[in-house]
Formats: C-alpha cells, structure tokens, sequence
C-alpha cells in the first residue's frame, strides 16, 4: 500500500469511528429536544436517504440477496436500527453524556462476548480480560454517581444504553455474516429502510407531543447529524476504509470511537469534567485496547 492511499485509508477509518463516537453527545441532544421516536424515524430517514447514492448497481444487488440474507438484514434492522435507536436515545434521556460515553465505550468488549458465545469464537486471556474492564469500568461510574440526574435514573439510564451497546453488538455480528458477500452499505441501507415501518406507527403515535418550532437549530443540526452523519457517513467512512487494509490495522482504530464520544460529550453538552468519569473511561478504554490488541495478533496468526 502506497503512502497517499495509507493516509487516505488511515483517515478514513479514524473519521469513520469518530463520527460513530459523536452519537453518545448527539443522541442526548435530541432526545431532550423530541420524541424517541420522532427523532428515531427521523434519524433512520436521514441515514437510508443519504447511504443511497453510494450504491452500487442496487438492483442486481438485491436481486441476489437469498432468504438468509434478507433475514439477516431483517434482524439488523430490528436490533443494530430500531432497538439502537430506541434505547440509545431513552437512554441518554437520564444519564450525563461521560457516563453514556463510558457505557458505550464497552462495545468492543460486549461484541468480542458475544462473538465467543453466539459464533463459537475461542476465548483468550485478552478477549475475558476486555470484558472484565468494561464491566469494571462502568461501575465505576455507577458508583461515582451523576451530575444532573438523580441514582435511580443514573441506573435506568445506564441499563438503556447498555442495552443500546448490546443491540450494537448484534449489528456489529449481523452485519459480519452478511457481509461476507454483500455490499456492507447496501446492508445498512436496507436495514434502516426496513425498519422504518417498525418507527412509523410509534412515530405518529407521539406526534400529539412534538412541536417543531419548538426545536431550535441546535437540535435540528444535531438530528441531521445523528442521521448522515453518525449512520450514513460513518458506515460509509469505516467499510470503505476496513476493505483497503488489514483487520489489525481496522482494529487499532477501535480506540477513536470512546475517545470521540468522551472529548465530544465536554465539548457539546458541557458536561462538568469529573475524575471518576475519567477513570472510569479510563478502564474501559483499557478493554478497547485489549481487544484492539487481540484482533491484531490473530490476524498476524492467519
């Protein structure tokens, strides 16, 4: 690989996992400023009209996909669109954006766990000891308490999130099995074009509580973003840097994802900076690097 296309695709993968990290502090923004669903219909809108144009010859595409594709799809765009969604943006209804930060920084994590329990993945000490982080990482930041909420929504909130990481996780393992043949973004722009009839009818329901000149330009940017950005441009940025060069090299790029999430929660939300968030970021962040670390010495096996 020549140095122009390394950059390129170093660039690509970095801004890739930057822009996935800036859905913690985004989705926080507009769950305070419209409904879950509202927004969540929105943001899925946005992404599948954006993705389109970076199809290529989409019809025969489609045309080849099998019935175990189009169910692998069905199932991201039920967990990786419609659950993420959800959850993410009830989620960070309740918690700061560092403590929502920490908790989706255990994606990597969660996703080696269920790697090693759903597709038969080996355990190593590494992959157990990335898992042991995040666990110990997120208590962490249960047990430092919150600014701006209150315990019990501390939990609550922090359980949503989690459970937004896990469906991340399952879009994350999805997506592998059907990309091993099929256009990752023609993936993920199916999935979020199936999962619109799952947001609609909720959608509508809250309508009677959304009031668009209520929302100012912020949110309507952040929405915008949350779409384009963090669902369509990241998707795009990360498969087409991961297709130019080797998983271990994809894999140390993992690590720009919390950071983003934390630098950019200060930075949007003005969340007071506190030590124990920091240090619990900061024995998640230790389970990124494990399992970066591990993906890149079972490549240097193959």
């Amino acid at each position: 690989m020549d140095a122009p296309r390394s950059s390129s695709t170093y660039a690509r993968l970095g801004l890739g996992m930057a822009a996935f990290g800036s859905a913690t502090p985004v989705s926080k923004i507009v769950a305070g400023a419209m409904p879950v669903f509202v927004g969540s219909f929105a943001r899925v809108t946005i992404g599948a009209l954006v993705l389109a144009p970076f199809l290529s010859d989409p019809r025969k595409a489609v045309a080849a996909l099998t019935r175990r594709d189009w169910m692998l799809v069905a199932l991201i765009a039920v967990f990786g669109m419609f659950g993420f969604s959800a959850l993410m943006l009830y989620g960070m209804r309740e918690v700061p954006g560092v403590v929502g930060a920490g908790v989706m920084s255990t994606a990597p994590a969660v996703t080696a766990a269920a790697s090693m329990l759903f597709l038969g993945d080996r355990p190593t000490w590494r992959k157990l000891a990335a898992i042991a982080l995040a666990v110990g990482g997120v208590m962490i930041l249960q047990l430092g308490g919150s600014t701006g909420s209150g315990g019990g929504d501390l939990v609550l909130g922090s359980a949503l999130v989690f459970a937004a990481v896990c469906c991340e996780a399952a879009y994350t393992l999805l997506g592998k099995l059907v990309s091993e043949h099929v256009d990752p973004v023609l993936v993920a722009f199916l999935a979020a074009a199936l999962s619109l009839p799952l947001f609609a009818p909720l959608a509508v329901w809250q309508l009677g509580d959304f009031h668009p000149g209520d929302v100012d330009a912020d949110a309507w940017l952040a929405l915008g973003w949350y779409g384009a950005g963090t669902l369509a441009l990241g998707t795009w940025l990360w498969y087409s840097g991961i297709t130019r060069t080797e998983g271990s090299v994809a894999a140390g790029f993992m690590g720009v994802m919390p950071v983003s999430a934390l630098v950019l929660s200060y930075v949007l939300l003005g969340d007071a900076l506190r030590l124990v968030h920091l240090a619990g970021f900061v024995v998640v962040f230790a389970g990124v690097l494990l399992v970066s670390w591990e993906h890149a010495r079972m490549d240097a096996q193959e």
